[in-house]
């Protein structure tokens, strides 16, 4: 039986030696990838973030689906070995992968420096592409664990009350939170499918038609933004909530008014349905601890996969460090 972790636990990255070991000739375990990013925390001692115990499907069913065996340890991929992928996913950890410890340990367990046999780095450096045709990177189709979350994961239904269960007693959502948020869910679920009502809440864009204002502002990391009022980011969107192709979504209007470190820039980013590498014409941001929260939409309920969202610059105003 596999060891049940709850946020905060403790745990030590297993040995790259130990986890070749779990892992088949795709360089994965029950079709969730081991991935070169992740060989720098081998034996370095983590908490645990979260219970990855689902994970919101934005590809194809665009719902929760069940995840068996695996957390997250807050530490995120850096796309190193994914054509420089911006999108700063979480890490999914199979159980398997890590084991129980009873705290932080010392400040030298860390290295970067792993040492694989040849034909094992070869099998994990070609687990992260799933094809590749000729020099243009945009023949390549790079595999990764969000291109492949549908393969590592089965359907989990809305109404299986034993998700929300295991939300609690991971420790991922508190009781309040839980008190907060479904009653909201149930009423959306409800006016969704009834037709009558309005959901809560909702994205509503102003513009008719597909041209959509742009600005720049050149954000760098470490700038301070506000984000601006729901309102005046309505008055950005087209009817189908987007901003020239991106969406604004519900799970983002919690940090309207809000104030923010930006992170990064967004110029390279994984498409989670086809694996090709996208190159974005307009950079996007991300925020500093400004992570979807699951809370809002009901299909996603409770996510624990905390994506970063990722805002036009029409969509933040820069102020001061004071």
């Amino acid at each position: 039986m596999s060891e049940t972790y709850r946020r905060g636990d403790w745990v030590e990255v297993l040995s790259p030696e130990e986890i070749f070991q779990t892992l088949d000739d795709k360089s994965a375990l029950e079709n969730m990838p081991f991935m070169p990013e992740m060989l720098k925390f081998a034996g370095t001692r983590l908490q645990v973030s979260a219970s990855a115990h689902k994970a919101c499907d934005i590809v194809n069913t665009f719902q929760n689906r069940k995840v068996d065996d695996a957390v997250h340890l807050g530490v995120r991929c850096d796309g190193s070995s994914h054509g420089g992928c911006d999108a700063g996913c979480l890490l999914y950890w199979k159980t398997s992968w890590i084991k129980p410890v009873d705290g932080p340990g010392g400040a030298d367990e860390h290295s970067a420096d792993v040492e694989l046999d040849p034909a094992e780095r070869a099998v994990i450096d070609q687990g992260s592409r799933s094809a590749e045709t000729g020099p243009d990177e945009s023949s390549v189709r790079y595999s990764c664990q969000a291109t492949k979350l549908f393969d590592a994961s089965s359907p989990l239904g809305k109404t299986d009350v034993r998700q929300y269960w295991r939300d609690l007693t991971s420790r991922n959502v508190t009781l309040w939170t839980m008190m907060r948020f479904m009653p909201l869910a149930v009423y959306n679920t409800i006016v969704g499918r009834s037709g009558h009502g309005r959901k809560y809440p909702m994205v509503n864009g102003l513009i008719k038609g597909k041209k959509t204002p742009t600005e720049s502002l050149d954000l760098q990391p470490g700038e301070i933004v506000e984000v601006k009022s729901n309102q005046e980011i309505m008055r950005t969107l087209n009817v189908e909530g987007s901003n020239r192709g991106m969406l604004f979504t519900t799970e983002m209007i919690p940090f309207c008014g809000k104030r923010y470190r930006v992170k990064k820039r967004v110029d390279r980013l994984l498409d989670e349905g086809s694996g090709e590498m996208i190159t974005m014409k307009t950079p996007a941001i991300i925020l500093e601890d400004a992570v979807c929260m699951g809370c809002y939409n009901p299909g996603y309920m409770f996510c624990p996969r905390g994506a970063y969202p990722m805002w036009r610059e029409i969509w933040l105003k820069r102020v001061s460090e004071a």
